[in-house]
């Protein structure tokens, strides 16, 4: 295979990693969060710095006691490839229900800046840093949806998430 393919290759790995990551906070699962992570990773998040396993347990536990229900988004994300190590920007949109006043919404554009290498054919994150470029809470009334609501599956948290339930089929036919 060519190096123009394996760079791509690697690029889709890295974006499976962090896409991996905004699962794992959405569903509160430390074991999908810290998977991500080398295991001598270390995390800026601002409010909380420290190793990625460590972020894993305290961002997970978190969420679920802080929130109700939350979505963290990327988009333009920008990977350099070189060699076993590589280097992303990644804007993520990140909106927080909370628990408190479930009408209210913390709702975040932020920037994951990356260091990630390859160790035994593996990508993973060995540094990350959340730049926050805007925060704004949304609040909105109690009003009816304008389109029906009951009928739809209804997300959750690890380990009752429909996903779950999803990735343990496997593929027949």
């Amino acid at each position: 295979m060519d190096k123009a393919m394996h760079v791509l290759l690697d690029k889709q790995a890295i974006y499976e990693v962090l896409v991996r990551y905004c699962r794992g906070a959405d569903r509160c699962d430390e074991t999908l969060i810290r998977s991500v992570y080398h295991d001598d990773a270390y995390d800026d998040h601002g409010y909380w710095r420290g190793s990625g396993s460590d972020f894993a347990r305290f961002v997970s536990a978190r969420l679920a006691a802080a929130n109700v229900a939350t979505t963290h988004s990327i988009s333009n994300v920008l990977i350099e490839v070189d060699g076993d190590s590589a280097r992303s920007e990644s804007q993520v949109v990140a909106t927080l229900i909370r628990k408190d006043r479930p009408r209210l919404a913390d709702v975040m554009g932020a920037r994951y800046l990356d260091r990630l290498s390859r160790r035994n054919d593996e990508w993973k994150i060995d540094q990350r840093t959340v730049v926050l470029d805007w925060h704004k809470v949304d609040a909105w009334a109690e009003t009816e949806a304008p389109i029906p609501l009951d009928g739809f599956t209804r997300g959750a948290r690890f380990p009752t998430d429909p996903v779950y339930q999803l990735m343990a089929t496997k593929q027949s036919g």
